[in-house]
């Protein structure tokens, strides 16, 4: 243990007026939603006038001022959290000077005193997420705030902090974004940038494009009901409502006028003449374009496939009505992928029993390899989890029209009142068959460097494109992680603003069950031999994967 005396810091967090977040806004916007009309059927943007920003430091007891130590307390590379009365800031010294920014990570919440400090970025411990330690600015992903930074000063060899409690207790900061000019003057049937869909590389892209100045008409449509929300949550913590995962609120889109389509789907795209037909007729004109559709879920081909209760989880609907249907009945997945394993760690306490039926003989053994597939398989089955490995479904047979067995080619019969199927997905690219945007024999969207396609003016992002990695020599892969698709979506707005950026990120992964976290950076395409350090009994490993 190390002892750390009492030292004096004083620490000053300051954000200019134009980066405050929507809580600093007065909430006296009035609702006054844009409709268009398509067929005489009113549709409504998620919209509403400005909400007056206020100034929050014409109060002194909004401030608060604290000291934590003395300069030579801390070494060059070091990081300290420092408690400032009403809330806690990340201390940091590199190359003789001081930081201070906030001490979560926004994204989850994880203490960045763990994580790790380099060249002037902090990275978070948890998913990997990095922040400019001059500025607070967020530089890798997952997530889409930055850091509030606080201002130090140094007196008689004291640090001094300076902080509004607001920003001590929010612990996040949105960066500065401009807003429509006057969205008065559009038509409604046209907008300069139209992203097609509405997870995390468009939600991304959108926020990207108003930070960097971006002052014309966004319009996000999405075949989803909701405003964009953290979809990987929906396997890990399966009872979540839709409110409760939602990435941004819908007062930030009315505040930085990002408009959103919701239960909207793109039919064809006619390249030629930048218009994007929806499936209910409506068209819609566009300067700049974003293909960000993601992926659709594999359903079963077997005999009954039709029957009631079985479930891909693509919703919060669909994840929530599982854990309604699977509390105290039997369960049964069917593939031992990401999303499976998570569903099934998730319903071993609320379950009867929790079956997973996969084709390989380990779980994650193309990911992770034998060694480390086995040991996870271990804890599960100690969990209560039951696994039927090598084998495939043969038929789901139901009784009075609701899911009743499971049936493997094995020959056993498993007790099942709901199934959830994780076999994998394909991209959600037919629309674009015959728009002229290369699309490779898998149905995935071909990209460069700047995640630009084959046609000028329109981008992809996410896990529907094959893009050139840099760590692989910019070979072209597919990479369905959360963190790329942040990326993706800051990479093409960038470039849609002619910024000329290249992507260069490192694809990272992560699941947790049973409480354990695996972490995963890199992209192994096959190994020859996995170099593990530590215990793989006891979970507390890292793997090294080599060719």
């Amino acid at each position: 243990f190390l002892f750390v005396p009492t030292v004096e810091v004083k620490i000053e967090v300051v954000i200019p007026e134009k980066e405050r977040s929507k809580e600093e806004m007065s909430p006296n916007g009035k609702a006054s939603p844009l409709i268009y009309k398509v067929n005489g059927t009113a549709r409504h943007y998620h919209l509403e006038e400005h909400p007056i920003a206020s100034n929050p430091y014409h109060n002194p007891k909004d401030v608060v001022e604290a000291s934590v130590c003395h300069v030579k307390d801390l070494e060059n590379g070091q990081m300290r959290e420092v408690d400032l009365g009403c809330g806690k800031a990340l201390l940091i010294k590199e190359s003789g000077e001081f930081h201070a920014v906030g001490h979560k990570c926004p994204h989850y919440g994880a203490p960045l005193v763990k994580g790790v400090l380099s060249k002037g970025r902090v990275r978070c411990p948890w998913h990997g997420a990095c922040f400019n330690i001059s500025t607070g600015d967020i530089e890798d992903f997952p997530g889409l705030d930055s850091l509030p930074r606080f201002q130090v000063k140094i007196e008689k060899e004291k640090v001094y902090i300076r902080a509004s409690k607001q920003a001590l207790q929010t612990q996040r900061r949105t960066k500065m974004m401009a807003k429509c000019i006057s969205l008065s003057n559009y038509n409604l049937s046209s907008t300069n940038v139209l992203i097609i869909g509405a997870g995390a590389a468009g939600l991304v892209c959108a926020e990207t494009l108003r930070q960097e100045g971006f002052s014309d008409r966004i319009v996000m449509c999405t075949m989803d009901r909701h405003l964009p929300y953290d979809r990987p949550k929906l396997s890990k913590s399966m009872d979540s409502h839709p409110e409760q995962i939602a990435l941004r609120t819908k007062e930030f889109f009315c505040t930085y006028d990002i408009e959103v389509l919701t239960e909207m789907q793109v039919a064809a795209v006619d390249i030629k003449n930048k218009i994007a037909v929806f499936k209910d007729g409506f068209k819609m004109e566009y300067n700049k374009l974003l293909i960000a559709t993601g992926n659709t879920p594999k359903a079963l081909s077997c005999k009954g496939k039709e029957v009631e209760n079985i479930f891909n989880i693509r919703t919060p609907e669909d994840a929530n009505r599982v854990v309604k249907l699977a509390t105290s009945k039997n369960v049964v997945i069917v593939g031992a992928s990401f999303l499976g394993m998570e569903v099934a760690a998730y319903l071993t306490e609320r379950a009867h029993s929790v079956s997973v039926v996969e084709l390989e003989e380990v779980p994650f053994k193309k990911f992770f390899g034998e060694r480390v597939g086995r040991a996870v398989m271990k804890m599960f089955e100690s969990n209560r989890v039951k696994f039927y490995m090598q084998t495939e479904v043969s038929e789901l047979r139901e009784q009075e029209g609701k899911l009743k067995e499971v049936v493997l080619k094995s020959g056993k019969v498993l007790r099942a009142d709901v199934c959830v199927v994780g076999v994998g997905a394909v991209p959600a690219t037919g629309f674009l068959k015959q728009s002229g945007i290369n699309i490779d024999s898998k149905g995935f969207i071909v990209v460069n460097k700047m995640m630009q396609t084959n046609i000028p003016g329109v981008f992809a992002a996410g896990d529907a494109v094959m893009f050139p990695l840099a760590l692989r020599n910019n070979k072209k892969v597919n990479v369905p992680h959360w963190q790329m698709a942040h990326m993706h979506g800051r990479i093409a707005a960038l470039n849609m603003l002619a910024h000329g950026t290249e992507i260069s990120t490192i694809p990272y992964l992560w699941t947790a069950m049973f409480g354990k976290s695996i972490r995963y950076a890199g992209h192994g395409e096959g190994f020859d031999d996995v170099v593990i350090q530590g215990d793989l009994d006891e979970l507390k490993f890292v793997a090294f994967y080599t060719k």
